[in-house]
């Protein structure tokens, strides 16, 4: 096996048997002669085997899982329950417990048939669109009461076309209405959304036996955990390419949300990281080179959109964003322009700041080691180059500034960081500890590889918080987690993402297969997957865990505890935890900022809650007026006692606007950041008590 990362030959050959199926009868298509070729069946075995013998958990592929897998199939090709009627499930349905038979046997049929009568049935609702589009936006009536359910995961199959039909001419009626709020003329509305049916029409013709195949054997693959993956020969000279972007592109996590695409994450000093222009939950709806026109992406599959987004270091894309800061109906767009680049590693080094705080009559110096990412010029060590970059070499002698700035104690900032070297997080571990165990890896057999510090002494002794948010992951968990288990450091934030598991590539002869077989451990024996690493003193979360993080992926392997490598010692802060979780709580409760996140963070859980949307223009217009009447009233708020003059609307994103340099800001602006430096603090404060009494 090649490519062992944390984060992140059987040949078999059985005649292919053909399943009986009632197909109802549809006029002649591109596709109805698909069929899975050889070379496919022989890697769908490849996959059953592999699977079989080398996945982490090892689960029997049986009914049950036949089972996932049928649903998380439909679920992939019609999450919202738009295109199959009622009776097509009911045709499906006698297959529900038979995949893992089929898989077996090498038999791909069935995956293919639902695959080409989901075709035809998106095929039939674009010429439903385009019908309605043709009779002209303006015929649209917004004055009547009308609704439109938007969470329709759970809804029932709908039975008829007439049915579909209602459901589709509402779907219209809504893009319509969005558009139209957004400022869109009628015509400019008009011309949009037959281009953009249009597009996925003819997007429909050039579908190949392939994307079938990947769809379907990725779906069976990820029914095992999310991080298990197939990929495509196209996919598989790009590592994760139905996950994430090269560096040499924009620096973006990417993942498919039903028609859309969303940013899960941005890589650290990254080109998209750079413009502070985009941020996580944000989807791309369109993507240009250059100066060249828009093209609008919604219905794309991932890789469509990310080959379009990549391109030549040095050259230009832009990307039409709607920002995840918009309330949950409003489609206004941003254009952000990005110059793609490889991401340098010396742009993603740590950093260190100094926190000049005022408390309690006193001053007070805090050094900040800002940690992007888990880096190490592996090219440079391999060479015996002495000035080799890597974090740990980096934190260290930032502390030993640090110290010579004689600061009052270091809060690490770990806040985005999405993981990177095991080993620098290892040895970023070994500073901070006197020796021993630091993080545990089990692999599918139960063996436990224990990797630890065998460097007696620590490099730095004082106090330590480190802060923590949902985006930080894999090996920033190892750390975090490390330095919570030695009750090395107050752990202060948001939830970790629970990025717990290690994966693999194997080459297939037919593309390859990415699987998990290991899972980290904590030294106290509990898994940084599915959980995370759960702060100290939690501050709230501005991004939606629900919508980003481990928990929030199907088929996400469970959190379990193993046997702990140390035994447990008396934890320092303890004692201290309810009276700077009252102090913490007290001060945010009159702090502006913070007032202002939770303000905003309520807002936006009230309108996530809404299950449908009104369709009268002059009501959704209201409703729109009263989200930005709330938010002005935050924002005003929160300028109001940071001595800024009010607004008199909020601003609305001029999509034609340059990217603005963002304004460089103290660390006493952070208030986050500010926070963590003030429970420090009181920790301080509360020991120094205890040490006089």
């Amino acid at each position: 096996m090649k490519h062992l990362f944390p984060s992140t030959a059987l040949a078999l050959f059985i005649g292919l048997g053909v399943l009986p199926f009632s197909a109802n009868t549809f006029a002649a298509n591109s596709w109805d002669n698909l069929q899975p070729d050889r070379d496919e069946v022989i890697a769908s075995l490849n996959v059953v085997e592999l699977l079989k013998r080398h996945h982490y958990s090892k689960p029997p592929l049986d009914d049950a899982r036949s089972a996932i897998i049928y649903d998380s199939y439909l679920k992939l090709l019609d999450p919202s329950r738009s295109y199959f009627l009622a009776s097509d499930i009911a045709e499906f349905d006698k297959w529900k417990f038979q995949f893992d038979d089929f898989l077996k046997s090498g038999d791909l049929n069935p995956g293919f048939i639902i695959y080409k009568r989901y075709l035809d049935r998106v095929k039939s609702r674009l010429d439903f669109a385009l019908a309605e589009l043709n009779k002209g936006v303006d015929s649209l009536d917004f004055n009547a009461k009308e609704t439109l359910e938007i969470d329709r995961k759970d809804a029932p199959w709908l039975k008829t076309e007439a049915e579909l039909n209602n459901l589709w001419r509402k779907r219209i009626k809504d893009e319509v209405l969005r558009l139209k709020i957004a400022g869109k003329e009628p015509a400019k509305i008009q011309e949009l959304l037959t281009k953009r049916y249009k597009n996925q029409l003819s997007r429909l013709d050039q579908t190949r036996s392939e994307d079938i195949f990947q769809a379907y054997i990725n779906t069976f693959a990820m029914s095992y955990d999310p991080h298990t993956n197939y990929l495509s020969p196209d996919n598989a000279e790009n590592f994760d390419i139905n996950m994430s972007l090269s560096l040499e592109g924009i620096g973006a996590v990417l993942q498919s949300d039903n028609d859309q695409v969303k940013i899960v994450r941005l890589v650290p000093a990254g080109p998209a990281d750079k413009t502070k222009q985009v941020a996580p939950a944000d989807k791309i709806i369109g993507v240009a080179q250059g100066d060249k026109e828009m093209v609008d992406v919604i219905g794309w599959r991932l890789d469509e959109v990310v080959k379009l987004i990549r391109g030549p270091k040095g050259s230009v894309v832009r990307l039409e964003v709607i920002p995840a800061s918009n309330a949950p109906n409003d489609q206004t767009s941003k254009i952000v322009s990005i110059t793609r680049e490889a991401v340098k590693l010396e742009e993603q080094a740590a950093k260190k700041s100094i926190l000049n705080l005022k408390q309690d009559g006193k001053n007070y110096k805090l050094g900040v080691i800002e940690i992007p990412a888990f880096y190490l010029d592996f090219k440079a060590f391999r060479a015996g180059d002495p000035n080799y970059k890597s974090t740990t070499r980096d934190v260290k002698k930032l502390l030993t500034e640090l110290q010579k700035e004689k600061v009052d104690g270091v809060i690490i900032d770990l806040r985005n960081n999405g993981g990177g070297s095991l080993q620098e997080a290892t040895e970023l571990t070994s500073l901070f500890i006197d020796k021993g165990p630091t993080v545990l890896v089990r692999n599918a057999d139960g063996k436990v590889d224990v990797l630890e510090d065998e460097n007696p002494g620590a490099f730095y002794k004082g106090p330590m918080a480190l802060l923590v948010n949902r985006l930080s992951a894999s090996a920033s968990e190892i750390f975090a987690g490390a330095m919570q288990d030695y009750h090395r450091a107050l752990i202060i934030g948001g939830q970790t993402f629970g990025k717990g598991t290690v994966q693999t590539i194997q080459p297939l002869n037919h593309g390859e297969l990415k699987l998990t077989l290991a899972k980290f451990y904590r030294v106290s024996g509990q898994s940084t997957q599915h959980q995370g690493v759960l702060p100290d003193v939690a501050f709230p979360s501005i991004i939606d865990t629900k919508e980003i993080g481990e928990s929030a992926l199907p088929e996400a392997m469970p959190w379990d505890t193993i046997r702990p490598a140390i035994k447990p010692a008396v934890d320092p802060f303890k004692p201290y935890i309810d009276k700077l979780k009252a102090e913490h709580e007290a001060r945010v409760a009159k702090d502006a900022e913070f007032i202002f996140i939770r303000d905003k963070l309520a807002l936006a859980e009230k309108l996530m809650a809404e299950k449908t949307v009104s369709l009268n223009e002059a009501e959704r217009r209201a409703q729109h007026a009263d989200i930005d009447a709330k938010q002005l009233v935050m924002e005003n708020a929160r300028r109001q006692a940071k001595g800024e003059a009010p607004l008199k609307e909020m601003k609305k994103e001029d999509e034609d606007a340059l990217p603005v340099e963002p304004e460089k800001t103290k660390p006493e602006d952070d208030a986050y950041l500010s926070e963590t430096g003030r429970i420090l603090l009181d920790y301080l404060k509360l020991t120094s008590q205890v040490a006089k009494k």
